[in-house]
């Protein structure tokens, strides 16, 4: 598999440095320069997706989730399988996206401390990034079954008829 940060690789390779050498385009100091600027800004990038996915699951999702699990409860009708079907599910995704949440912020304090920008990078891509998907999928399950009343933000199915 490749990965952003392995594909500024192919800067520094020695085709890369003989032909932009060759046409007086970088030289190799700038072409270093430039990749070491490209790593330190996919780092960033997903630094600032990570915080705000974070954010947005443990602040607004996971809250608005148990609020409607409480919902549910008070209802009163738990007897009902699909109600009870409904609230296992409400907390399979909600405990799913506070541990992968957790992992993400763990993941992201080890890549912090890596000093190699190329290494960050790398680290950022492989611990931090991978967890994003997953994150979304389970906010994608729950955003199906919360009742639209109370969810915090456009549906998904709301923002294909926005006008």
């Amino acid at each position: 598999e490749t990965s952003t940060p392995l594909i500024f690789d192919r800067y520094l390779d020695r085709e890369s440095l003989k032909m932009f050498g060759d046409m007086g385009v970088f030289t190799k100091v700038e072409l270093e320069a430039r990749t070491e600027v490209k790593w330190e800004t996919y780092t960033k990038k997903i630094q600032i997706e990570g915080r705000v996915l974070g954010d947005l699951a443990m602040n607004h999702i996971v809250p608005i989730a148990s609020k409607y699990e409480a919902q549910l409860h008070q209802m009163g009708g738990l007897n009902a399988s699909s109600d009870i079907l409904l609230i296992k599910k409400i907390q399979d995704h909600t405990a799913s996206i506070q541990k992968l949440t957790g992992e993400m912020i763990d993941a992201r304090k080890v890549a912090n401390r890596i000093e190699d920008p190329r290494e960050k990078a790398i680290a950022y891509h492989d611990t931090v990034a991978v967890c994003f998907d997953e994150i979304r999928r389970h906010i994608a399950k729950l955003e199906e079954i919360v009742d639209d009343q109370i969810w915090p933000l456009p549906k998904y199915r709301e923002l294909l008829f926005l006008r």
